[in-house]
């Protein structure tokens, strides 16, 4: 599960809404427009980088860690799914978008925008939850070259122990009344997790509910996921809520080709408070985490 920022409270350790970036847009597959933030390398770069945000976290949340990689030198771009952060339409009732569009068409044609300024470079690829959970799902997942998944697990919802009267309430009340009342899931009047398309509320729900959550949509979801062969650091981290050890681990099963190094990290281990799902995008993790990440990235691809 994931948040919009602005409804977050404030002891979830986020931090404050940030100012405004400068926005451009480029198309999904099918021309529409999406907002997108470039972080252009500095000194010589040696990769680029697309990263996939979480269920309702807008684009300017993975600000601090976009900057830190391009500081080092990877060309970065940051954007927001259709119907969702600066990519959402002014009305959002009956906007037509399902999680598979976000995937296919969204996500797949922002790989190839992150790659514009140096196509010649490796490509990278950095998840947080739900970014890192439809991977799998894109037609040219095979193009990645390493791969960054923060708590990113399955999303089905007897895997989530901590939430289970939240999913439960959220799947089997909140969801299945408001969608027909308002045309899109109003998640920021609630305070969890943001405003959501219809056909995304209801293409999540579904998935939440089946023991294969995105593998529930069959036969070219195994072999889509199977495409993969990048290698994948997979984080998760103890006092995660949202996001169980069991989750992890289910999602990680799903991509039987890639090289998987899965860490789930307490953390005291990174000299930290508290991680949870959110942290490791904080700027307090740039010395222990971000750094061990940007570490694994160059051992991957040889970046100087």
């Amino acid at each position: 599960m994931g948040f919009d920022l602005n409804v977050i409270p404030a002891e979830a350790g986020i931090q404050p809404k940030m100012k405004e970036l400068p926005r451009e847009t480029a198309k999904a597959a099918d021309g529409y427009k999406l907002a997108v933030t470039r972080f252009p390398a500095q000194g010589t770069p040696w990769a680029t980088l697309c990263i996939g945000a979480a269920m309702g976290v807008r684009q300017d949340f993975y600000a601090p860690f976009a900057s830190f990689l391009a500081e080092n030198g990877i060309h970065v771009l940051t954007f927001d799914y259709r119907g969702s952060g600066w990519s959402r339409p002014r009305k959002l009732a009956d906007f037509p978008a399902t999680v598979s569009e976000w995937a296919e068409l969204d996500l797949n044609s922002m790989l190839a925008e992150a790659r514009k300024p140096a196509p010649e470079l490796p490509l990278l690829f950095a998840g947080h939850s739900l970014g890192g959970q439809i991977l799998g799902l894109l037609p040219d997942n095979e193009k990645v070259s390493a791969v960054l998944n923060v708590t990113a697990g399955s999303g089905y919802y007897k895997l989530n122990e901590k939430m289970a009267p939240h999913v439960r309430l959220l799947w089997f009340v909140l969801i299945p009344g408001l969608l027909p009342l308002f045309g899109y899931f109003p998640g920021k009047k609630l305070r969890m997790i943001g405003d959501l398309p219809m056909g995304v509320a209801w293409q999540w729900r579904k998935w939440c509910l089946h023991p294969d959550y995105v593998l529930s949509e069959g036969g070219d979801a195994y072999a889509s996921f199977a495409r993969v062969k990048a290698p994948i650091l997979s984080l998760s981290f103890t006092d995660d809520p949202m996001i169980s050890r069991r989750a992890t681990e289910s999602l990680e099963g799903f991509y039987p080709n890639a090289r998987m190094d899965a860490r789930h990290i307490a953390p005291g281990e990174m000299g930290l408070e508290s991680i949870g799902h959110f942290g490791f995008f904080h700027p307090g993790s740039r010395d222990r985490l971000w750094a061990a990440a940007l570490a694994w990235f160059r051992k991957e691809i040889g970046g100087e």
